[in-house]
């Protein structure tokens, strides 16, 4: 089966007036289907700019970056809005809703944009919030939720859509540790449906719960590993 992201020498390069910076350098990449993957590195390895890539927000400068087995390096960025609405979902450390809007509106925002019915908008988002155990806090603003709650309700967002990959971005990064366990046993739980997570975490416990594990440093991948994947509650033991 072809892999549903796929990098093929990847470069970006970020110019500042006389100065060249090379943030991804000959990056090659393949990612199956349903797969839990975590990407880690310092500040500065590239990390971001490779989910930036991957997540259709960024465009390669040199290479080429399949998604779903259709070549998108090229793409224009009206496109890439389509390809991100329709193949991509993402979570990020803030949770980015908006106040004073119920919890299912949230979810409902990015189904506006696909031009959905108001029917079908709000079935949708309810299911997504249901799927994330929230479907009793439907009506519920972000101001009377938890921070964990809410995490989920910008998951439930990002699955509205049904992608078929996520990106989360430091999704635990202003969480708890309990309410970190909650949100990456959702993450795990996702990966068993055959949505691929790609994970981006400056934690080394986070990353344990990976099906693998990309350690980046100036812009390349210097480690590619499989590994057994822990349960969120063991690493947080």
């Amino acid at each position: 089966m072809e892999p549903v992201v796929r990098l093929v020498d990847v470069e970006r390069v970020y110019r500042l007036g006389e100065v060249e910076l090379k943030a991804l350098a000959g990056v090659s990449l393949e990612v199956p289907h349903g797969q839990l993957v975590a990407i880690v590195g310092a500040s500065g390895s590239g990390k971001s700019t490779l989910m930036n890539v991957i997540g259709c927000l960024d465009r390669p400068t040199a290479g080429r970056y399949f998604l779903d087995g259709k070549d998108v390096s090229t793409l224009g960025r009206a496109q890439l809005a389509g390809v991100r609405n329709r193949t991509l979902g993402f979570v990020f450390q803030s949770f980015n809703l908006l106040a004073r809007t119920s919890a299912v509106e949230n979810v409902e925002l990015p189904l506006v944009y696909g031009g959905l019915g108001g029917k079908e908008r709000r079935r949708r988002a309810t299911e997504a919030l249901v799927q994330v155990g929230l479907g009793d806090r439907l009506d519920h603003q972000p101001t009377q939720l938890s921070g964990g709650q809410q995490q989920r309700v910008a998951i439930a967002r990002a699955l509205v859509n049904r992608p078929r990959v996520l990106l989360a971005d430091e999704p635990t990064g202003a969480l708890d540790s309990k309410t970190s366990v909650e949100v990456m046993t959702l993450l795990v739980g996702l990966v068993a449906t055959g949505i691929t997570v790609i994970l981006v975490t400056h934690s080394h416990e986070v990353a344990q719960v990976a099906q693998r594990v990309l350690t980046m440093r100036d812009g390349k991948i210097i480690a590619d590993q499989l590994q057994q994947p822990r349960s969120p509650g063991e690493v947080a033991a």
